[in-house]
C-alpha cells in the first residue's frame, strides 16, 4: 500500500472514530438536554400525547383535555370557568408554553415526571398516566372575589391566617386560557398581548403598587415593637401641620378636620392620619422601619406560593423626608395584594406569619401522594401583645372609622383603608386599597384579605379604599366565614 492510500485510510478511520465519539456523546451526555430543549418537537408531542392531569379545586377539576384533529398533538388543554381560575392555573398552550401551576407542575400533569414511574418502567421510558395538583383554593371565596371585582381592574387575595392556605386569588380583568390552548390561536394570543388592560398580568402576585395607608400597619407595628409607644391608646408626638424634615413641605391629611394632632395610634389608624405615621417613621428612622417591613416579607425576591410572586419593595436608604413618606406607604414603597394579605394575616395570627401557599398536595393517577405542603412552622413577626393591640385598632377602623363598608354580621372584622397616590405629582387616578381580617367566634373560621382597585372607572373624587376596595373584601370575608 503506497503512502497516499495509507494516509487516506488513516484519515478516514479518524473521521469514523470522531463520528462514533460524537454520536456517543450526543446519545449519553447531551441526550437529556436535547430531549428537554423547547425547540424539540418530540417534547411537545409527548406532552400532549394523552389527556393531561388536572388542577383540582375542592375535589373538582377546573381543567380538562379534549381530543384534537388534524395535528400531531393528540390532545389540548381545556378549562372549566377559565376566567375565574386563570390567576391560579395559568395556561397550558400547545403554541405558547405553560405558566403558573400549569408550568410548575407540567411534568406531573403530562405524565413525564420520574416519580410517576416504578424502577422497571423508568428504564423503558414509558409515559404513564399523569398526576393531579390539588389546590387550597375555596371555590366560594374565589367566586365571591371574582364577582365582586367584576369588570374593575384590580386584584384580591384571601388566606387562612393559622395555616397560610390561600383561599382565593383573583386578578381582573381576566382571560380564558382555553382560547389560547391550541396551535392555531395566534389571533387570540395577539389580542391578549395588545389589550391595554393586560389581562394576562397576575395583579394579585406580580404587580406591586404603592400600598398607601395600608402600610401604616407596618409603621404602627414598628412603633410598638421598638418601644416608641407602649400602647395604641398612648398619645403620640405628632404636630399638625407636620412638615417633612429638612424641607418646607407640609404632609397633609386626607380627612379635613380629623383629630390628628398628637393622636394615638388607634385614632390615627381610624382617621388615617398622615402626620402621625410620617412623624413615627421619622422618629424610628429608616433602619428600624425597613427591618419591620422585611419581617413582614418586603424585599423578598424568592416568595413562591409556589408561583413566584414579585417582590414588594421597601426602598433603599431613603433620606429623612423620604423615610417619613415611606411611613405612609408612599415614596417608592410598593406591595402586591399577597403582601398586604400577609400583613393582616400575621396580625390576625397573634403575630405569627404562616407561609402562604395555594397547593396542598400533588398526587399520581392512583391518588398516591408525590408531594405535599409540609406545614412549615410560621415566623414570629411581632409579639402577641403587639398583634392584639393592632387588631383592636383595626376593629376600630371598621366599626367607627374609614373602613365601615367591610363589616360582616356576627364576625370580628378589623381592617385598614388606603388611597395611594399615583403618577408624577399625583396626577394619576389613585389606587384604592383595603387589607383586613375576619374571625367568627362560633365556627372558629378566620380569613385575611387584601384588595387593590387599580382602576374602577368613574371620577377621581370617588376613589377611596372604603368606597371601592372594602366592599370587595367584605364579600370575600363573608364567603370565607360562611
Amino acid at each position: 500500500m503506497n503512502r497516499t492510500i495509507r494516509h487516506s485510510a488513516v484519515f478516514c478511520l479518524l473521521l469514523v472514530l470522531a463520528l462514533l465519539v460524537r454520536a456517543t456523546w450526543v446519545q449519553t451526555y447531551d441526550a437529556e438536554a436535547l430531549a428537554d430543549n423547547d425547540k424539540n418537537r418530540r417534547k411537545v408531542i409527548d406532552q400532549y400525547a394523552q389527556p393531561l392531569g388536572d388542577i383540582v379545586v375542592a375535589g373538582t377539576p377546573v381543567t380538562g383535555s379534549t381530543r384534537t384533529t388534524g395535528s400531531d398533538l393528540a390532545y389540548k388543554r381545556t378549562y372549566t370557568d377559565g376566567e375565574l381560575y386563570s390567576a391560579v392555573t395559568g395556561f397550558s398552550s400547545q403554541a405558547y408554553g405553560s405558566t403558573q401551576l400549569e408550568g410548575i407542575y407540567s411534568d406531573v400533569l403530562d405524565g413525564t415526571d420520574d416519580r410517576l414511574k416504578d424502577p422497571v418502567e423508568a428504564l423503558t421510558g414509558k409515559q404513564l398516566a399523569p398526576g393531579d395538583v390539588l389546590t387550597t383554593i375555596d371555590p366560594e371565596v374565589q367566586r365571591a372575589a371574582f364577582e365582586a371585582l367584576g369588570d374593575i381592574k384590580g386584584a384580591a387575595v384571601a388566606m387562612e391566617p393559622s395555616t397560610g392556605k390561600i383561599l382565593g386569588l383573583v386578578s381582573t380583568p381576566s382571560y380564558d386560557p382555553s382560547t389560547i390552548a391550541g396551535t392555531s390561536d395566534g389571533k387570540e394570543w395577539q389580542q391578549l398581548l395588545d389589550d391595554p388592560d393586560k389581562p394576562m398580568v397576575n395583579r394579585a402576585l406580580r404587580q406591586p403598587l404603592a400600598p398607601g395607608s395600608t402600610f401604616k400597619l407596618v409603621t404602627a407595628a414598628a412603633a410598638l415593637e421598638e418601644g416608641l409607644y407602649d400602647s395604641v391608646d398612648e398619645k403620640t408626638d405628632s404636630p399638625m401641620p407636620y412638615v417633612l424634615p429638612n424641607s418646607t413641605h407640609v404632609l397633609p391629611n386626607d380627612i379635613a378636620g380629623a383629630p390628628c394632632e398628637d393622636a394615638s395610634i388607634r385614632t390615627a389608624l381610624r382617621w388615617s392620619c398622615n402626620n402621625v405615621f410620617g412623624k413615627i417613621a421619622e422618629d424610628l428612622g429608616d433602619d428600624k422601619l425597613r427591618a419591620m417591613a422585611e419581617k413582614f416579607g418586603f424585599n423578598d425576591e424568592e416568595r413562591d406560593v409556589p408561583v413566584r410572586a414579585y417582590a414588594s419593595v421597601y426602598p433603599e436608604s431613603p433620606d429623612k423626608p423620604q423615610t417619613a413618606l415611606t411611613g405612609i406607604g408612599q415614596f417608592e414603597v410598593t406591595a402586591t395584594p399577597l403582601q398586604m394579605a400577609m400583613v393582616s394575616s400575621a396580625i390576625a395570627n397573634d403575630g405569627v406569619l404562616m407561609d402562604p401557599h395555594m397547593v396542598k398536595q400533588v398526587i399520581d393517577s392512583a391518588g398516591t401522594e408525590l408531594q405535599a405542603y409540609d406545614g412549615a412552622p410560621g415566623e414570629r413577626i411581632v409579639s402577641k401583645e403587639t398583634a392584639e393591640q393592632l387588631r383592636s385598632a383595626m376593629v376600630t377602623v371598621v366599626e367607627d372609622g374609614t373602613g365601615s363598608n367591610a363589616k360582616v354580621g356576627g364576625a370580628e372584622v378589623g381592617g385598614k383603608t388606603g388611597t395611594a397616590q399615583r403618577g408624577v405629582d399625583n396626577k394619576g387616578k389613585p389606587y384604592a386599597w383595603f387589607t383586613s381580617y375576619a374571625k367568627d367566634a362560633d365556627s372558629g373560621k378566620e380569613v385575611a384579605v387584601a384588595v387593590v382597585i387599580e382602576d374602577a372607572g368613574g371620577p377621581r373624587s370617588e376613589v377611596s379604599g372604603n368606597g371601592l376596595a372594602a366592599p370587595v373584601a367584605q364579600k370575600v370575608m363573608a364567603a370565607a366565614l360562611k
